[in-house]
């Protein structure tokens, strides 16, 4: 059976409103257009939002904020920074942002893949789930701001620390993984006890561990070239939730 065709088209964002803009994005995909060069993206926000199926954008500058939020499938590449919410409650897909992003990034992603070359702000991963045989994850190399992690429900996230701007900066903020009460917090090093939420604390990775995070390094290392043997060169550890109901003692009970 013959591959269908793909169809390639650029788009000019310039000074385009953001709405006028992913009109324009939408309007091709309903023409059969599948893979998009969109250049002079200037904080043009919801770009690829919703989109569903085996559609592919590279984006040229920097996006607004909710990049990729409620996709079900799309491919995106931002070849510079990202803003705030990328990948926000995405259901599946993969985003790989070439230089660093900011705040709430993954927020409630039940599934998919966000792989940020560098540094990330506040709440990245929180409220993260997985769904049926879905599993989110989120891989940071560089490091991530407060609240990494928060009420956490399922998936994996893997803080590498290594590619980042702020070079005396713990590898995480405060209150790493605050109400997690499922998934993984992988980070490689060490995480300052300090730094982690109420009645965390880290493990050694085991074997099976060790496995799951080369599985995810060699795809993170083969979208954003870097040398994956570097990375898993040093040890890992993880934090996992102390409670499925990390606050059922705050409750009366009926």
């Amino acid at each position: 059976m013959a591959t269908k065709a793909r169809k390639k088209m650029t788009l000019n964002a310039g000074e385009t409103y953001y709405r006028q803009f992913n009109e324009k994005i939408r309007e091709a995909v309903d023409a059969g257009y599948t893979d998009f060069v969109l250049e002079n993206v200037n904080s043009q926000r919801y770009i690829a939002t919703g989109l569903i199926g085996d559609l592919r954008f590279l984006v040229k500058g920097v996006p607004g904020q909710d990049m990729g939020a409620f996709m079900r499938g799309p491919a995106i590449r931002v070849a510079a920074n990202a803003q705030d919410g990328v990948g926000n409650t995405m259901d599946d897909g993969l985003v790989v942002v070439e230089g660093m992003a900011g705040d709430v990034i993954g927020y409630a992603m039940r599934g998919g893949r966000i792989f940020i070359k560098g540094d990330v702000g506040y709440r990245v991963g929180i409220h993260m789930k997985a769904y049926m045989d879905k599993l989110p994850i989120i891989v940071v190399g560089g490091k991530a701001g407060d609240f990494l992690g928060e009420y956490m429900a399922g998936g994996i996230i893997l803080l590498l620390g290594m590619f980042s701007g702020k070079p005396d900066a713990p590898i995480a903020g405060r209150s790493l993984g605050t109400g997690m009460h499922g998934g993984v917090i992988y980070v490689r090093g060490d995480v300052p006890p300090e730094q982690l939420g109420p009645h965390l604390h880290t493990q050694p990775c085991d074997a099976d561990d060790l496995k799951i995070i080369a599985g995810v390094v060699k795809d993170y290392a083969k979208e954003l070239q870097v040398d994956a043997k570097k990375i898993m060169a040093e040890k890992f550890v993880k934090v996992r939730p102390f409670s499925h109901r990390p606050y059922g003692n705050l409750y009366v009970p009926a």
